[in-house]
């Protein structure tokens, strides 16, 4: 049962409440009447609220981000090179030492073999392992370049001691851990993108590897060829010219040197061989270096340079291997010329350059006698029509019909013109062929500079007098030679002149009236003057040579038909003036 004090509390309390409430609602009628009973007053007008633009505050610059000063780099000091120099003169000297430690040791009989070749081979492992541990240090580069071609070039020579010079294993098995001990030197300059220690790997070898083999042999030049060709792969794409270089040198100096100091006829034939390893290894090499190389000219010059065994092997080889060897190598240049697009401008030069002189040899060294003259101008004259366009073609041409003139000159020299000579049959027929390849050398050659447009016209004129010389000097050499042949040195050396100068003026006629044909003035110009200096030739001949050399009816025919030909030339040209200007 509830407590009446509780309950009168609670009582209480609830009245309380109620009593709140009730306040609160009778207040709230209060307002409400009374907002009721007063009058209703018109709003008043808006006031219209003018703007105030706020107060311009100029953004607060940016906090700088803190600068940063670069470390100043250390300049290179001006003595760097002098670091260089020793770190060679190191080199070389080092390398004369293990020279004196297996060669002038074993002569004096110092130390045991052995004993020396161990302790050459652990100086090279011992040098190499240095050059690592220093090539990681700051400024350690130059030293450890130095120290690791010094320990190859050592571990190399200690190879070549034990092959050529004590002879403990054989000349094979050197070859291939020559080439390893090589390869691992120039993988190596790789590794370290450091063409200088390549070429000092490389350089020393060919000067101080003949002194322990004592000359330059077979054993000698294959381990330089092996070398060769092992550094080949190392500077695929790298720019190392100077690496190309000692490249070339390695393999083609011995080769060149064996050509000229042979004796006997002891492995002539493997002497051959190795020029033409040799000239494979240049040229392949030369067409993978090209397309990194920014020395175009130089690595071109070097590819050349590489073939120059192949070239001069002709000297201790028979002739029919040295001319398959040297037409191989004009037709395998011959050929990168006209497939390899994309070589330089300049490689495409010297390469064509090269071409041409290894088909002049091979020409030269197969061909003897009255036959090499129409051979080399029957060359000019295929390669003047193939490259009319091309300016090595051109060149090239030239220089075919050059040596070719000489030899030609050599059995059709002007003395058999003055004088009758009767010549022997394989002379005469090699002179009337080498005649009419000299005359359709002269216009092919003169076709493809009339359509070349590099071609200076100030040398047209003296292009023009060289043309014309040749040409009639041709005509005279065939008419005369043919005239000797068939009638003898008498009435048939007579003949051969009478119809070499109506030859010269039938030319001129010829010249004359296609000069009338032309629609450019300047070639019309030249044509006629070039047509006008035959005829005064001819005429000159005619009454210098002829009329006190010929005799008899040969005298009289000649003066006779030149004489209608000039009046027929006059009146031909003379009309054909008449017509034109009619129309």
């Amino acid at each position: 049962m509830t407590e009446p004090r509780a309950v009168l509390t609670r009582l209480t309390a609830e009245c309380h409440a109620l009593s709140w409430q009730l306040y609160r609602v009778s207040t709230e009628l209060a307002e409400l009447d009374r907002q009721l009973s007063a009058p209703s007053i018109p709003p008043a007008a808006a006031v219209p609220v003018i703007p105030v633009a706020a107060p311009y505050v100029p953004p607060s610059p940016a906090p700088s981000p803190t600068q940063v000063v670069p470390k100043p780099e250390v300049p290179v000091g001006a003595s760097g090179w002098v670091g260089k120099l020793l770190a060679v003169a190191g080199v070389a000297v080092t390398l004369v030492g293990v020279v004196l430690l297996l060669v002038l040791a074993a002569q004096a009989g110092i130390l045991r073999p052995q004993i020396r070749v161990v302790g050459g081979f652990v100086l090279s492992a011992l040098l190499v392992g240095a050059a690592h541990r220093l090539h990681g240090r700051p400024g350690g580069r130059t030293g450890a370049i130095a120290l690791a071609a010094t320990g190859i070039a050592a571990a190399y020579l200690d190879i070549v001691a034990i092959t050529a010079y004590y002879q403990w294993v054989p000349a094979a098995v050197g070859l291939v851990v020559a080439a390893a001990v090589g390869g691992a030197g120039l993988v190596l300059s790789r590794r370290w993108d450091s063409e200088h220690l390549g070429v000092l790997v490389l350089v020393p070898l060919i000067g101080l590897a003949p002194v322990l083999t004592g000359d330059i042999d077979l054993l000698l030049i294959g381990f330089l060829l092996a070398l060769s060709a092992t550094a080949l792969p190392v500077q695929l794409g790298k720019d190392w010219t100077a690496m190309f270089g000692a490249r070339i040198a390695a393999a083609t100096l011995p080769l060149l040197t064996a050509l000229v100091a042979v004796s006997g006829d002891d492995h002539r034939l493997l002497l051959g061989g190795a020029c033409a390893v040799a000239a494979v290894l240049a040229v392949i090499g030369g067409l993978l270096v090209l397309p990194t190389s920014t020395r175009p000219g130089t690595v071109a010059l070097l590819t050349a340079a590489g073939t120059l065994p192949v070239l001069a092997v002709g000297a201790v080889v028979g002739r029919a291997p040295a001319t398959v060897l040297a037409g191989a190598l004009s037709v395998v240049m011959l050929g990168i010329v006209l497939a390899h697009r994309a070589l330089q401008p300049v490689a495409v030069q010297v390469f064509a350059a090269l071409s041409a002189v290894a088909a002049l040899i091979a020409v030269t060294t197969a061909f003897q006698g009255s036959v090499l003259a129409p051979v080399l101008l029957g060359m000019a004259l295929l390669v003047a029509i193939a490259g009319q366009r091309s300016g090595v073609g051109r060149w090239v041409s030239a220089g075919f019909g050059f040596a070719g003139g000489i030899v030609y000159l050599g059995y059709a020299a002007p003395g058999t013109l003055i004088s009758p000579t009767q010549m022997s049959i394989p002379d005469t027929v090699a002179t009337l062929v080498a005649s009419l390849l000299v005359i359709a050398l002269v216009i092919a050659v003169a076709r493809a500079y009339a359509l070349a447009d590099s071609t200076d016209p100030a040398n047209a004129p003296i292009l023009a007098v060289a043309g014309g010389a040749l040409i009639g000097y041709a005509v005279t050499a065939f008419t005369v030679t043919a005239g000797v042949a068939v009638g003898g040195t008498g009435g048939g050396f007579l003949a051969g002149h009478m119809a070499a100068t109506l030859c010269w003026i039938t030319m001129a006629a010829v010249l004359l009236r296609h000069a009338l044909r032309l629609a450019d003035r300047g070639a019309r110009t030249w044509a006629i003057a070039a047509g006008l200096a035959l005829t005064g030739a001819a005429t000159a001949k005619l009454f210098l040579f002829d009329l006190g050399t010929l005799d008899g009816m040969f005298r009289v025919a000649a003066f006779i038909v030149a004489g209608l030909l000039l009046l027929g030339m006059g009146t031909g040209y003379a009309r054909s003036l008449a017509q034109q200007d009619e129309r």
